[in-house]
């Protein structure tokens, strides 16, 4: 006898519950970590060890995994107030960049690394901007940065996490700072404004005292110059002057000469002697008849132009062979030269001279 086989809802319920358990089991058998993560396991809150990426395999429903992004991490520090070491309060604000070095440590050692390290920098910042002055917060950013990522190092590094770098990105001074600062800044300019006009018109008025100076100079010169030119001038024309009243000196003696001549002509003597300064006055004058007296509309005349008659009657030749005996100039004592034709006229002078 045999009994037959029911099937019910109930059986069908508790195959699909079955059905679904062994789903859920499988899925929580199964931890998948990406590349750039690491996963700590725990098993009855326990841990145990740090998952690798790729596919692993845990104890389902008692087995808990934690999550660590091994990349570097962008933390924005909220806006912090300040009272710098000269009471002058500031707001600053900042970007922390961090990354996890030890997922163990980050796991075991902190609570939540993400809201250590923001807690850290804000009280880090505030007392980095309270030990310097106002000016110093304004101009030495690169001085606060390192600052603070030196002071968050120590207590990081405990937790497995390193500090990258610290960007503090803006210090503003309240607005009462910002307006006396403003003010200050356009006094400042103001004054430099002013040294570079006063040093402009100071550099202006030298170039035109130097300007002056050289033109000054350059007048003394020319004014020197036109003395030394005209003193000069004035020398020569003296000089000049001086030789032409010679000239008319010597002229004269050459007429008084020749008058003596002509008085010494009258005579009866058939022979005279003459002084060897009467030879040279009338060479002298020869050539002033030569060179001045004996032109004609710009013609020199040539004692070769006369006639035979004229040239006898002028004695010409005579005076051209005297002229060719000088050998040299000499200066005419007048009273002897008349003294020597009054003898010559009175026919005492050749007698003296035997």
């Amino acid at each position: 006898m045999s009994i037959p086989l029911q099937t019910g809802p109930s059986v069908l319920l508790l195959a699909g519950i079955l059905l679904v358990f062994a789903v859920i089991t499988a899925y929580k058998s199964v931890v998948i970590v990406n590349a750039y993560e690491k996963k700590a396991l725990t098993v009855f809150g326990k841990y145990r060890r740090l998952l690798d990426p790729g596919i692993n395999l845990v104890v389902p429903f008692i087995s808990d995994t934690y999550t660590f992004d091994m990349r570097t991490e962008t933390m924005d520090v909220p806006q912090q107030e300040a009272i710098t070491r000269d009471n002058s309060p500031v707001t600053a604000d900042a970007v922390v960049y961090i990354r996890v070095m030890d997922a163990e440590r980050a796991f075991l050692e902190v609570d939540d690394y993400r809201r250590a390290v923001s807690n850290l920098a804000q009280t880090t910042l505030r007392a980095v901007l309270g030990d310097m002055e106002l000016d110093d917060t304004l101009s030495k950013r690169s001085e606060i940065n390192n600052r603070i990522r030196r002071e968050l190092d120590a207590p990081t590094d405990e937790w497995g996490v390193r500090v990258e770098s610290v960007e503090v990105r803006e210090v503003n001074p309240s607005p009462e700072v910002q307006k006396a600062m403003e003010q200050q800044t356009s006094a400042e300019r103001r004054r430099r404004a002013m040294i570079l006009e006063a040093q402009g018109e100071r550099r202006s008025s030298i170039e035109a005292a130097q300007g002056d100076k050289q033109s000054n100079i350059i007048r003394a010169q020319g004014e020197k110059q036109s003395q030394i030119l005209e003193a000069q001038g004035d020398a020569i024309s003296t000089v000049l002057r001086a030789k032409s009243a010679e000239s008319m000196g010597e002229r004269a003696v050459i007429e008084r000469g020749m008058e003596a001549l002509e008085e010494i002509g009258k005579g009866e003597s058939t022979k005279f002697v003459l002084p060897q300064e009467l030879t040279s006055m009338v060479g002298r004058y020869g050539r002033h008849l030569q060179g001045s007296d004996a032109k004609e509309n710009g013609h020199v005349l040539d004692s070769g132009d006369f006639d035979e008659e004229t040239r006898t009657l002028l004695g010409l030749d005579d005076i051209e062979e005297i002229l060719g005996e000088i050998d040299k100039e000499a200066d005419v004592d007048l009273e002897e030269m008349e003294r020597a034709a009054k003898e010559v006229k009175e026919g005492t002078f050749d007698d003296e001279m035997n």
